[in-house]
């Protein structure tokens, strides 16, 4: 018979397991740029999930932040800079999700023959905090 405690320590036994020993990744490579976009998108939300907003933004954004990003073809980030933005703190913000993002999915055939690629990413900021990327959000509320 099974018990508590035994249920605890296979648990355990096998976050070990994946923290030491990950599976080899087997996501297919990317079918284009808004595809990985898309990946990229999902990867940043799951690594900062207190600054997503659920829901439908409203219909006037406090804050708009492009960012233009650049990463190797393993995923590490090769550089992070504001393309467009007005709100210096919202920029902070998105920077520092990429940046705990890092590494991102790798681009794979996407990376350039110098073994990078770059894109933009749109932050939709719906309060101070929090945002959703453009690759994943649904339309915003009509006034």
């Amino acid at each position: 018979m099974r018990t508590a405690a035994d249920a605890v320590t296979s648990s355990v036994e096998h976050v070990t397991a994946r923290i030491f020993h990950p599976a080899a990744p087997t996501a297919p490579a990317p079918a284009g740029l808004d595809d990985y976009k898309t990946r990229v998108a999902r990867h940043v939300v799951e690594r900062n999930p207190e600054r997503i907003y659920a829901g439908t933004l409203p219909p006037m954004l406090p804050a708009i932040v492009v960012l233009e990003i650049t990463v190797d073809r393993d995923g590490q980030l090769a550089d992070v800079a504001v393309q467009r933005s007005r709100n210096p703190d919202a920029s902070q913000i998105a920077l520092a999700s990429v940046r705990r993002s890092s590494p991102l999915p790798p681009p794979q055939q996407l990376a350039r023959a110098t073994g990078r690629l770059t894109f933009s990413e749109t932050f939709l900021f719906a309060d101070s905090e929090r945002y959703q990327l453009r690759s994943l959000a649904e339309p915003q509320a009509s006034e």
